[in-house]
């Protein structure tokens, strides 16, 4: 274990009790320094005052506008409860449900690292209400489509719309907080989709006691509604979203430069400026190659769970009713938006990211064993809270222990949007890993998921390893990240995570 590991710990201020901590015993963060020193005239109290007040300011709203995306791309399992299939006259034999699932992710990908670019050249407060509107848009015109053709045109426009919200969103939030800061907000801003699979089971459930209003089907008003709430959401994003610490109209000028100085100190002064040589560095990064890979591996799990569990769960044979069923998907999802949001907060405090992949990756693949090893409805549907504590909280792990890893903020940029984008992919195997012909145990989808989570699983092990070491082998080479002066970290700017006084976050 190397010098990094024994003071990683303190590296991470998520609010009171890490600044507290770091007040009392003068620790360091390897990659910045002497974190327990603040700018003049902000100490520890003030400094969690700070952090409280972006926090009310942004990861509630955030939080809320990726509660609507999930709902949005995932509604329509709920909606295939009631007479999709039927009304749009989809051939099962013909895989039609499941094109329909699958259309949306490659154009989700395409979007991803344009988008991020773009909200790096434009303004946050614009980009991303911009593209809430044309999603909401798509969302509701799902409501009054008449064949698969058009369904399928949807759910295309669809994807492309919603690309950019989550890379957009989690590269956003590294522009307010500092490096280790950034776990447990994304933590919660992701808890969002945990709440959209919960929400949207008993949104689902009452509005299709709606079938017959208008003369329209339950299926339609679910895509109408739910449309028509992000819109009018994305029109009130315009006017009290953000867009960055130093325009920022909630914070004081005091609190506008503390803000930018701690960001200033936890980047080391890394470059900032929109540059493509910083793009083609994130494409060359090997290390963001094997996040994607990992990331493939957890999100496959995580589609297939949100489009299928409540034909998973209407398949078990306990649910009387398409109804219950419904509300059968709910419970599954609050236990894992607890573990969500509890991990983000343990993998902060203590500066670790690897280990807690690890252990939740440990705990899908229990799940997904139960599911395949039996036939017992109760061991079943059981199996299906593993699932969703083990993969859910693994997708913001991810996002944060990658980001944390990348110097340089278009690097970071990109490179967090190939990572989410590459594993938005498993969205499109996701969408036939479950068949109909393999109802009710779905055997050949949940071995699929299992290879694919063991997979991600030594990708994990691997990486860990080799950032301990690598951290050993700078920490021998070369002097404390602390030691360096503002002239020796500028002059190594433009090297990004390859800077002699970086750190990887292990």
């Amino acid at each position: 274990m190397g010098q990094h590991d024994k003071v990683s710990a303190p590296d991470v201020p998520t609010t009171e009790s890490d600044s507290v901590t770091n007040e009392k015993n003068n620790l360091t963060d390897p990659a910045i320094g002497d974190i327990s020193v603040e700018s003049a005239g902000w100490d520890a109290s003030s400094t969690k005052k700070l952090i409280r007040k972006i926090d009310l300011a942004l990861i509630p709203f955030l939080s809320f506008l990726y509660l609507l995306s999930f709902l949005d791309r995932s509604n329509i399992g709920n909606a295939r409860l009631d007479t999709l299939e039927e009304d749009l006259k989809l051939d099962p034999a013909r895989l039609q449900y499941n094109d329909a699932l699958a259309v949306f992710f490659p154009f989700y990908v395409f979007a991803e690292v344009p988008s991020n670019m773009a909200m790096k050249r434009f303004r946050p407060s614009i980009w991303i209400p911009s593209i809430m509107v044309a999603w909401s848009i798509c969302t509701t015109l799902m409501g009054i489509v008449h064949n698969y053709a058009g369904l399928m045109a949807c759910r295309s426009a669809l994807g492309l719309a919603e690309g950019g919200l989550f890379p957009g969103i989690t590269y956003y939030i590294t522009m307010w907080y500092r490096r280790h800061e950034c776990g447990l907000r994304m933590a919660v801003f992701f808890s969002a989709a945990t709440a959209a699979g919960a929400f949207g089971g008993l949104l689902a459930r009452g509005i299709m006691e709606m079938r017959g209003v208008g003369g329209l089907s339950g299926w339609q008003w679910i895509f109408i509604l739910e449309g028509l709430l992000t819109f009018v959401v994305a029109i009130i994003a315009y006017f009290v979203m953000q867009d960055y610490p130093a325009t920022a109209k909630f914070l004081t000028p005091e609190e506008r430069t503390e803000v930018e100085a701690r960001l200033k100190r936890d980047r080391s002064s890394l470059a900032d400026e929109f540059h493509m040589k910083f793009f083609w560095d994130a494409v060359k990064d090997w290390k963001i190659w094997v996040h994607m890979f990992i990331t493939i591996g957890v999100y496959t799990g995580l589609y297939s769970y949100s489009l299928f569990l409540p034909t998973i769960v209407n398949d078990l044979g306990t649910a009387k009713t398409p109804e219950i069923a419904q509300l059968m998907t709910v419970p599954p999802y609050f236990v894992a938006c607890i573990f969500c949001v509890g991990a983000g907060w343990y993998a902060d405090k203590l500066g670790q990211r690897g280990i807690f992949m690890i252990g939740f990756m440990l705990i899908a693949i229990i799940g997904m064993i139960m599911l395949i090893a039996t036939d017992n409805s109760a061991v079943r549907y059981l199996g299906c809270f593993f699932m969703a504590t083990g993969i859910y909280p693994n997708v913001p792990q991810g996002v944060a222990w990658n980001g944390n890893n990348i110097g340089g903020s278009l690097k970071r940029g990109v490179g967090i949007a190939m990572h989410v984008g590459f594993g938005n992919l498993g969205g499109t195997m996701s969408a036939y890993l479950f068949l109909a012909k393999d109802k009710p145990r779905y055997i050949p989808g949940f071995v699929a998921l299992l290879a694919l989570h063991i997979m991600a699983l030594i990708l994990s092990i691997v990486m860990t390893i080799y950032l301990r070491r690598e951290n050993a082998r700078r920490d021998r080479l070369y002097k404390p990240p602390s030691e360096y002066t503002e002239e020796e970290r500028l002059a190594e700017r433009e090297k990004g995570d390859l800077a002699s006084f970086f750190r990887y976050t292990i």
